[in-house]
């Protein structure tokens, strides 16, 4: 394993050096050298870049003169213009499968909650860069000038990263020196959701072991010949481009070179990639055939080094006593949405044609939303900036977004969502990633003693949603009865079964849910074995846990045999015949069925951020 720049056991940084005898690098290192070669494998394939001479004047200030707070309210207005709404196949994809929920019975009564579109919302006030921070974006604007005039194409793009990168030097240097406003909290939000609002328990470091980024627990590789898929992020990017590639193949299933800029925010997962060889891979593909997405990979790991520098110097900052970083901080809905827009437009590439469709955005955004969720402990530990749950935000609001990712989990488990656009696999293959990663909320801190009623339960009748307009003009979340089917097919019929002679405590529960599910899919043509196997080790095994005695240990042995069994069984999900039956299924088993295994992840408890080196 080459070098990682963490604390010791004293809390300094410093380097730890690897068994192969390469020279560990520093935290700052690794960000200037993401950077440089970046930019230099854009200036040596376009030929004509001029390079920036070492004793050229850079400017006091990046080319868009802009402080942070102006620079998030161009952000906000250059996404809404670039936004394309909702067209006529997607309404009548989205209308076909309200149809079909319908047949199941006359409309019953309803209650509505309204989620207001983020980027039009007011944006909050951040201080200016320091003088590092000025530094940072002055590099970060000579090597996006370069790729600017290599690739002319990407003028956008390079646009937004500059100005998510001002908005983002100014919310640091906001939550280091202004100090937190207290949430208003005059009146407890009496909302069906804001009352089922779980109280997780308080975590540490150690806690957080189990967060690696390679190795286990996929010790599998996707791909057994390819030496840089044997990790746990790269076999989920490759998983999700074949689910959307088997019908509308875009020459991305196999493309990595498109991803491997991005892989280097990544410490742990640099250290199972070759990257000599893959470099004059990506040299050669972009000098013989140049795509968008190849240059959009530049841009979007420019972003991904300078972020990872300013996260590290604010820690930095915080861990020798300069500041003291609280653990919230001042991104708001509409901040948040805005910052999260880089990440999500190019880690998961989509055709020009969806790029910004709005249902694209939707599901980009709502993806990152559950990624926070499970992993808010470890980021207020660490000191990120970006998680969801700890932005500056009503509690209400938080738990909006969170019924708005459930709502997407259980559209994205119907057929007709994945008709129109070519991304739609990308909620439903992230939770069960993590749920086979051993990430998932529930089976990692979530399982409590007892289950919560199921009568009259709105986690439970949350309609499926979209969510188109989430970012623009808002969407309307419906909690209304949920429709089950009368009888099961044949395949899930057989999972019933199992469940009936293996765990006949849970059978009832399980039961019902699979009649719910097939309301949602229609018939399932799955992979019974495994598919049994699976949720017997993970959805079954962690509703048991919550029957049985109070033990801090019930979650943890969950969790760690989810990850055994997602290494053993995660191959069995790239099966062209069974594969997408399997994940819609596992989908909604980890993100929509009673007892609200993701909904556990909605709670927050405050600790100490400790500022241990970040995981990505």
């Amino acid at each position: 394993m080459s070098p990682a720049v963490r604390r010791d056991r004293r809390g300094k940084y410093r380097s730890f050096p690897d068994t192969a005898g390469q020279r560990p690098r520093s935290i700052d290192s690794v960000a200037r050298t993401t950077a440089y070669w970046e930019t230099g494998v854009k200036s040596r394939v376009a030929g004509a870049v001029p390079k920036a001479s070492a004793g050229s004047s850079l400017p006091a200030q990046p080319s868009a003169q802009l402080q942070p707070t102006e620079a998030g309210d161009t952000l906000a207005r250059l996404l809404v213009k670039h936004i394309n709404g909702s067209t006529e196949p997607y309404r009548r994809s989205q209308n076909a499968a309200q149809q079909r929920l319908n047949a199941f019975g006359s409309p019953h009564s309803s209650t509505t909650l309204r989620v207001e579109g983020a980027l039009h919302l007011a944006r909050p006030a951040f201080l200016p860069p320091d003088e590092e921070g000025y530094a940072r974006l002055r590099h970060l604007d000579t090597s996006l000038r370069l790729i600017e005039a290599a690739f002319p194409q990407v003028s956008t793009d390079v646009e937004v990263c500059r100005l998510t990168c001002t908005m983002l030097e100014g919310a640091w240097r906001s939550r280091a020196l202004t100090p937190p406003r207290e949430e208003e909290q005059t009146t407890v939000c009496a909302c069906p959701l804001c009352r089922r609002l779980p109280t997780p328990p308080a975590r540490t470091l150690d806690d957080y072991r189990w967060r690696q980024s390679a190795g286990r627990p996929l010790a599998v590789k996707t791909w057994p010949y390819r030496r840089e898929l044997d990790s746990v992020l790269t076999g989920g990017w490759s998983w999700t481009r074949q689910m959307n590639d088997l019908e509308r193949d875009l020459g991305h299933r196999h493309r990595f070179e498109n991803d491997i800029l991005v892989f280097h925010e990544y410490k742990r997962v640099i250290d199972t990639i070759d990257t000599t060889r893959l470099t004059r891979h990506v040299e050669g593909r972009l000098a013989e055939n140049f795509s968008t997405n190849s240059a959009r990979a530049l841009v979007s790991g420019l972003f991904a080094a300078h972020k990872r520098s300013v996260d590290e110097y604010w820690l930095q900052q915080h861990d020798a006593g300069s500041v003291m970083l609280p653990q919230t901080n001042p991104l708001n809905q509409s901040t948040y949405s805005a910052l999260q827009m880089l990440d999500c437009l190019f880690w998961h590439v989509a055709p020009d044609t969806e790029l910004w469709q709005e249902e694209n955005l939707a599901s980009l955004l709502l993806c990152r939303v559950i990624d926070d969720m499970a992993d808010v402990r470890a980021d207020a530990l660490t000191g990120e900036i970006s998680n969801f749950w700890l932005a500056e935000m009503p509690t209400h609001t938080k738990a909006l977004y969170a019924a708005c990712a459930i709502a997407l989990v259980k559209y994205g488990c119907m057929p007709e969502a994945h008709s129109p656009m070519w991304n739609t696999w990308l909620m439903t293959t992230t939770i069960v990633w993590m749920g086979l990663t051993g990430r998932h909320a529930l089976w990692f801190d979530g399982i409590t003693q007892g289950l919560p009623p199921a009568e009259e339960c709105p986690l439970c009748d949350l309609q499926p949603n979209p969510c188109t307009g989430i970012l623009t003009h808002g969407t309307t979340l419906t909690i209304a009865p949920r429709p089950t089917t009368p009888a099961l097919s044949t395949r899930t019929a057989e999972l019933s079964a199992r469940c009936r002679a293996q765990s006949p405590r849970t059978w009832p529960l399980f039961d019902a849910e699979l009649h719910a599910f097939e309301a949602l899919h229609g018939p399932w043509y799955g992979n019974t074995d495994s598919t049994w196997e699976i949720l017997r080790r993970t959805y079954i095994a962690a509703v048991e846990a919550s029957s049985a005695a109070p033990s801090p240990d019930r979650a943890r042995r969950v969790q760690q045999d989810a990850g055994v069994v997602g290494s053993e069984r995660f191959h069995t999900l790239h099966d062209p015949q069974t594969g997408r039956e399997d994940t819609a299924l596992l989908a909604y088993m980890f993100g929509c069925a009673h007892p609200h295994f993701l909904w556990n992840a909605t709670g927050y408890r405050p600790t100490g951020v400790a500022g241990d080196w970040l995981d990505g």
